[in-house]
């Protein structure tokens, strides 16, 4: 049998190994890092407002050729758990993360130039449009799409969706390992790692505790909806949750979440509407890893952060995850725009983030897809009897 290297073991060896290299390597050295980190940075920048373009303007226009009042409710039930989500995370980080992270803060983050390595180039790489532009864009091409049924307009946008999918399979995801060995082995250099590294086990430890109160309070109210016990419904989906941790994809988890789905009870239509559906814009589990990790890394750079700024990045972090690419890491890459123009993440904190939420991609995919099953019955309750 063929031994595959994953990506989040790759992603841990560039994180030892940069922070063993760059503790002993000479300062000319850390900066041809820094110099490849700074252009594949400007790289990922150029290519985020496409990211968002290409996946969420085809993704709208796609969900308004569904059965409308089915296609509301569902549409509405996950926004719901993601944005809940989303609130549960930053009340939950808050409680926790402040009291670890006292007088831990890495200042050198804030002011670079001070501590780490400057990069030889520096190699300008201007995005055609901005973040937030090309969320409006992508909102009324995707509309104008689903309302006109433009099929020369859907035809193109699912062509630039495969070309701007193929762009981060074959190229970002593939170096995004190098990209973080860069980041980490210039942060050893500057003498910052140490406390980056003390972060991920409490922030992975904290994200799993959450993911798993969030699939418990979203069987409990598919439970009373339906007048069912919710750890039986939870114990019917477990399949589904570790065929999602082996295999990082929500896609690829369809069958068996579905499978599952029909044997909690859930009408049979229902299932099969809502589930792929939701394979698509439901992903509490991969917001909650991101609003944690974001926190985190905001807590790390000595700032504070507060509700009144992440609560609309959670509101628009439930929109964006529609645009999530079905590949490892996809929704960190769709959030990317988010974190820079919202919370004013820079390339550091963004590769920080990266690399925190690689680290358990595939629990929050495994939470994502078993928080399915449970929206799946709660749509069935609000839709039995009706015609959809």
């Amino acid at each position: 049998m063929k031994f595959k290297f994953g990506l989040l073991p790759r992603i841990i060896v560039a994180i030892v190994l940069g922070v063993l290299i760059g503790s002993i390597a000479t300062e000319n050295i850390v900066r041809i890092f820094a110099t490849f980190t700074s252009i594949f940075g400007n790289f990922l920048n150029f290519v985020v407002p496409l990211i968002i373009l290409g996946f969420i303007a085809p993704g709208i226009a796609k969900l308004g050729k569904g059965s409308g009042k089915l296609l509301g409710i569902s549409t509405l039930v996950a926004y719901s758990s993601t944005v809940i989500a989303g609130v549960f995370a930053f009340v939950a980080a808050m409680f926790v993360l402040p009291g670890f992270m006292e007088g831990r803060a890495l200042t050198s983050l804030d002011d670079p130039e001070h501590a780490l390595a400057q990069t030889f180039i520096d190699l300008e790489m201007a995005p055609l449009f901005g973040v937030m532009s090309a969320l409006i864009l992508a909102f009324l091409l995707g509309i104008g799409m689903a309302s006109t049924g433009s099929k020369t307009m859907i035809a193109f946008f699912d062509e630039f969706q495969a070309i701007i999918e193929k762009t981060i399979s074959v190229i970002i995801i593939p170096l995004l390992p190098f990209y973080i060995f860069g980041i980490f082995a210039n942060m050893a250099y500057g003498g910052a790692v140490m406390e980056i590294l003390s972060l991920f086990g409490i922030v992975f430890v904290l994200i799993i505790i959450l993911h798993w109160l969030m699939l418990l309070l979203q069987y409990s109210t598919a439970g009373t909806l339906k007048k069912k016990n919710p750890f039986v419904l939870l114990k019917t989906m477990m399949p589904a949750y570790f065929t999602a941790l082996g295999t990082q994809s929500s896609a690829a988890t369809i069958p068996v979440t579905l499978r599952q789905t029909r044997k909690t009870g859930a009408d049979e239509r229902i299932a099969d509407f809502s589930v792929p559906l939701f394979a698509t814009i439901h992903l509490s589990g991969s917001t909650i890893t991101l609003v944690s990790c974001a926190i985190g890394v905001v807590l790390l750079t000595g700032q504070s952060p507060d509700f009144g700024s992440f609560f609309p990045f959670i509101l628009m972090l439930g929109i964006t995850m529609i645009a999530a690419p079905g590949v490892p890491g996809g929704a960190v890459m769709a959030a990317i725009g988010l974190l820079q123009s919202m919370l004013g993440f820079d390339e550091t904190m963004v590769a920080l983030m990266i690399a925190l939420y690689m680290a358990q991609d595939s629990f929050g995919t495994a939470a994502n897809v078993t928080g399915d099953g449970a929206l799946a019955n709660i749509v069935d309750r609000f839709t039995s009897g009706r015609k959809v």
